[in-house]
């Protein structure tokens, strides 16, 4: 009788299991250097190869997309319903960010820490939307490939995709080449992501024996606060808009999107979960080609789990401060972080920058930040899991959504 192999999330969860078993275990033996030297790297490697998957894949999978959507009609379409599901989501994460940051803060759970003396914020504390919007279109195209700048990649995607469809017959060849390409790319992919337990095993293990349990500390409850607040909003916004759009149970959705998920919060890194997010999203129904096309957009501009951190730390720091915000500068942190969301789009250390304009509009010195700057880490596992979770759930929706218009006509 063949032995039945485990599945990619079974083992992609076994993988993290033990790397924390195994961190823990060089973490109390006070040897954390082993596995920075013998583990981490292979966990880079990893990475690395994600990495380098990443610019074709989202480059030919959208040009594929935009080709199998066959009408530019659709794609605006499915961009507009993308940008305003995350735009309406990322406002939603706001809220609940705020309203159990009120919460623990109302409760006196918030520690009253001080900035130690000679630690300065000298990093960038904003971003103009206009030179964002400036920078989303690129001068040169081989550049943009070499810096992996996604929207400017996202950018070409779209001109070339629509040049295909524009020249018509003309164009058959260079599609039948990206159609090409992009099946060969795909089998790529498919064997990186293979070693997606590999990955994660080493990276978790990494993590928890450098950082360890004293890290957390004092600011362990807003850790708690900010993780409460990404598996409500999980919960509330994604799952339950997959089910109300797009028929997905949620124990099915968290199931099946759970290899993306696991492997986002080892790595921090959305862009390199493009493949796996692509491949977990079209495993829940999700269309190929608007799957091709929300979920490298969503990984450049969805930052809902940025919101909820940035709403968290935003009220913790204002009591570090001895500052009461009141109901009106709450609103003023909704709107902020909504629009920086967009404003910071594509922008390296995204999350810190959207934090530091926040500060600043809530008066709060941006010096602040370094005394949550030492665990931005343990923040970004959970954020940026959240962020990819919302990309697969706006993929599933869109798709029903684009269906629907479909029927209708």
């Amino acid at each position: 009788m063949e032995k039945k192999k485990l599945s990619l999330p079974a083992q992609i969860f076994i993988a993290l299991l033990l790397g924390i078993v195994v961190g823990l275990a060089f973490y109390f033996m006070g040897k954390p250097e082993i596995t920075t030297n013998y583990l981490k790297p292979f966990g880079t490697i990893f990475v690395n190869l994600l990495k380098f998957i990443v610019v074709p894949v989202v480059l030919l999978s959208m040009i594929d997309g935009i080709i199998s959507m066959g009408d530019m009609k659709k794609v605006g379409s499915v961009g507009w319903k993308t940008v305003a599901y995350f735009l309406v989501t990322t406002a939603v994460a706001c809220v609940i960010g705020l309203v159990f940051a009120n919460i623990f803060n109302n409760a006196g759970l918030f520690p009253t820490l001080q900035l130690v003396d000679g630690q300065v914020w000298e990093k960038a504390t904003s971003a103009n939307f206009m030179d964002t919007l400036i920078g989303i279109f690129p001068s040169n195209m081989w550049e943009s490939f070499r810096t992996a700048n996604m929207l400017q990649v996202i950018v070409i995607a779209i001109f070339l995709g629509g040049g295909i469809l524009a020249a018509g017959e003309k164009g058959k060849l260079a599609q039948d080449m990206v159609s090409t390409l992009y099946a060969v790319i795909e089998r790529v992919m498919a064997f990186i992501i293979s070693l997606s337990p590999i990955g994660v095993f080493t990276m978790m293990a990494w993590v928890v024996a450098t950082q360890g349990p004293e890290i957390l500390g004092s600011l362990g409850i807003v850790l708690g606060c900010a993780y409460l607040g990404y598996i409500v909003h999980a919960v509330l916004c994604y799952s339950v808009s997959a089910k109300a759009f797009a028929g997905i149970n949620p124990i099915t959705f968290f199931k099946k999107a759970s290899p993306a998920m696991i492997f986002a919060f080892t790595s921090t890194s959305s862009a390199a979960t493009i493949p796996l997010s692509m491949e977990c999203s079209e495993d829940l129904g999700a269309e190929n080609d608007i799957s091709s096309f929300v979920i490298p957009l969503g990984a450049t501009i969805n930052m809902d789990g940025t919101a909820i951190y940035q709403c968290v730390a935003t009220i913790f720091l204002a009591t570090c401060c001895g500052m009461t915000l009141t109901l009106g500068q709450m609103v003023t942190i909704v709107v902020t972080a909504t629009l920086a969301s967009i404003g910071t789009a594509g922008t390296p250390g995204a999350g810190m920058i959207m934090l530091a304009m926040v500060l600043q509009a809530m008066n709060i010195p941006v010096d602040m930040i370094m005394i949550i700057y030492g665990v931005d880490r343990l923040f970004d596992m959970g954020r940026t899991c959240l962020n990819i979770t919302g990309d697969m759930s706006c993929a599933l929706c869109v798709t029903k959504w684009e269906s629907k218009k479909t029927a209708v006509k």
